[in-house]
């Protein structure tokens, strides 16, 4: 079954579309697949072996992004279109059955979103198709230490709504000191391209010793590699969160701006906190504060990330 997976630029909205292709790929392990997506996403596709190839095409101005996609796909005959970006190309192309997402309104959960549109009856969960070359650069970088490993991703595409740094340099302290639930722990500072900047002084916080610094500086299933033999994730709402859940490891999410309604982490093992204000009222406030990092999560307080670390540390499902 020849089928063409056509899914998002940004790299939380792919990863969650995973789990419709893992759905596929366990009904049908006999299709062969085409992923179209942008490039941030592409290496989450080039592990899955049923993948024969992925386009990684970038957003360009006036959609024309799209009429590049259709020229690499409309001389094929595609026996399944599985469209994740709602658009209209799929109904251009030669397809025995075409299944098409569009966001819809409400309040559920993406997951449960992409189900209801494709009558799916059962739930969704993301899933990574991780490579022994994947693990075997997480354990390059990670090394023999036997020390527990806890990861922070304090970073996001919006400053925003990035909890503030020294709330998470204070959490590090409170988790991995004496007396803490991981004393002694090495810290795992995840991030993506550009944002080394926003990360700076959470890395400055950790002592050396203790520090693993990924902020751009591992391939991303590496990285995800990495998650997996955390202990614990805490994360702003973003990629790196939902790529942390998916990887197994135990998640925290952090949200403010966004709604966890819709995005909070899909894994084994999950939690989320928020801001006390709603997503709208802190929304309504997004011009007044620019990109000031953190502006937008200054209610969520440490005692808060916490006690919901603290639970999922605790968690019986690990």
């Amino acid at each position: 079954m020849r089928t063409l997976f056509i899914t998002s630029n940004r790299l939380g909205d792919a990863v969650l579309s995973t789990a419709v292709l893992a759905r596929l790929l366990d009904g049908h392990p006999e299709a062969r697949v085409t992923v179209a997506c942008g490039p941030v996403a592409a290496s989450l596709f080039e592990g899955v072996p049923q993948v024969e190839r992925v386009i990684a095409w970038r957003k360009q101005k006036s959609g024309r992004h799209w009429w590049m996609l259709w020229r690499q796909v409309a001389g094929t005959w595609w026996d399944r279109v599985i469209d994740m970006r709602g658009s209209a190309l799929a109904w251009t192309l030669l397809a025995g059955r075409r299944s098409i997402y569009r966001t819809q309104r409400g309040d559920a959960h993406r997951l449960a979103q992409m189900a209801a549109a494709l009558g799916l009856s059962t739930p969704l969960m993301p899933r990574l198709w991780l490579t022994e070359a994947d693990r075997t650069a997480a354990a390059k970088i990670l090394g023999a230490d036997d020390r527990p490993l806890v990861a922070v991703a304090p970073t996001a595409n919006w400053p925003p709504k990035a909890w503030p740094a020294e709330r998470f340099a204070e959490l590090i302290g409170r988790l991995t000191g004496v007396g803490a639930p991981l004393e002694g722990a090495r810290v795992l500072v995840a991030g993506g391209p550009g944002e080394r900047e926003l990360a700076a002084p959470v890395l400055a916080a950790v002592p050396a010793e203790r520090l693993v610094d990924l902020v751009d500086r591992a391939p991303l299933m590496t990285l995800a590699a990495a998650f997996a033999r955390c202990r614990l994730v805490v994360a702003n709402d973003s990629g790196l969160m939902h790529l942390a859940a998916a990887s197994g490891a135990p998640t925290l999410g952090l949200f403010g701006p966004s709604k966890d309604t819709h995005y909070a982490p899909a894994g084994p093992v999950t939690a989320w906190v928020r801001a006390p204000e709603s997503a709208e009222a802190l929304l309504a406030r997004s011009q007044e504060v620019g990109r000031a990092p953190g502006a937008l999560m200054a209610g969520l307080c440490v005692d808060t990330v916490e006690a919901a670390a603290r639970d999922l540390l605790g968690s019986r499902k690990f």
